[in-house]
């Protein structure tokens, strides 16, 4: 076992120190083996350098700029605020908590990953999210994407790809506490030079992230929220506790999310319900896979207690 599988672990990036190379942003594609149109004129231009403005079924991570005026119009009319649009791994994952299938879990270094072969596709995740992170690949049957931190990596001692790309070193990888340390001496840092609005971002955010940023000119020119919050669908999906079985769930949940369709919930364009319409064969063959599952684990262990007794 790595040492970074075995530990409370975290990626570090700091946007002073950042060029905006996109380095990073391409060593993903390349080690996840992720599309990218390479037709002629494919690639409009969107009036940004940020390419593409957000992530997607076939893209992980997106460097984002930002643009201010800078302090001096002469040397620095334009000062950068560049950022990085990913998953966070929260330490209490919204994602993981919602999933229906297992397809996202929680490792014991604090990174979130994707087992895809579970996933059946019903867009939980994404509507859970507080930080609109988890795309469907829609070229590749509907499988949930987003950054696992390179896991099969991370088991084999190695550093993510996009880390171990960066020239810079804007980006770094080791155990929490460290990064955490090395974000706050930074931010000193840059305050003594005047950046007075220079900030860490993922220390407390939901419980704290594995991802730890030194937003150099505060988190809001940084694309970062101030205090993101949970989804409310968890609430409704914690109605549906497992005590007696899936079934239960599928039912309670089924009613709540009709009391959301009747008062009109929109979060994105549609609700669950309507989502759940969309599911094609395969998918609706694998939930109906899991429940058959879950109620025969759970019929199984009833008769275990009945015996007991």
């Amino acid at each position: 076992m790595s040492n970074y599988t075995n530990k409370d672990v975290a990626l570090y990036f700091d946007s002073s120190k950042c060029t905006g190379c996109k380095g990073c942003q391409v060593a993903c594609k390349q080690w996840n083996t992720l599309y990218s149109p390479l037709g002629l004129n494919e690639q409009k231009f969107t009036g940004s350098y940020q390419a593409p403005l957000d992530l997607n079924g076939q893209t992980r991570l997106v460097m984002t700029f930002g643009e201010q005026e800078g302090t001096t119009k002469k040397s620095r009319p334009v000062e950068w605020a560049f950022g990085r649009k990913s998953c966070f791994h929260c330490s209490d994952p919204a994602c993981v908590e919602i999933c229906p299938s297992g397809c996202l879990q929680k490792q014991a270094n604090g990174i979130v990953t994707v087992d895809a072969e579970k996933c059946i596709g019903c867009k939980y995740c994404q509507q859970a999210c507080p930080f609109d992170v988890p795309k469907y690949d829609e070229f590749n049957g509907g499988k949930v994407e987003k950054c696992t931190m390179c896991y099969e990596r991370l088991e084999n001692g190695r550093l993510p790809a996009c880390v171990q790309t960066c020239q810079p070193e804007a980006l770094q990888f080791g155990p929490r506490d460290e990064m955490l340390d090395k974000a706050h001496k930074r931010v000193d840092w840059l305050k003594n030079r005047g950046y007075q609005k220079a900030a860490v971002y993922g220390e407390d955010e939901l419980g704290g992230l594995h991802v730890i940023q030194v937003a150099k000119y505060g988190k809001e020119a940084h694309g970062l929220p101030e205090n993101p919050q949970k989804s409310s669908l968890l609430s409704l999906s914690k109605l549906a506790a497992p005590i007696t079985g899936i079934a239960a769930a599928v039912t309670v949940g089924g009613l709540a999310l009709s009391f959301l369709a009747g008062m009109g919930y929109r979060r994105r364009q549609v609700n669950l319900a309507e989502k759940r319409q969309e599911w094609n064969a395969r998918q609706q063959a694998r939930a109906d896979e899991l429940i058959a599952d879950r109620l025969q684990k759970d019929a199984a262990e009833q008769n275990s207690q009945n015996d007991s007794k």
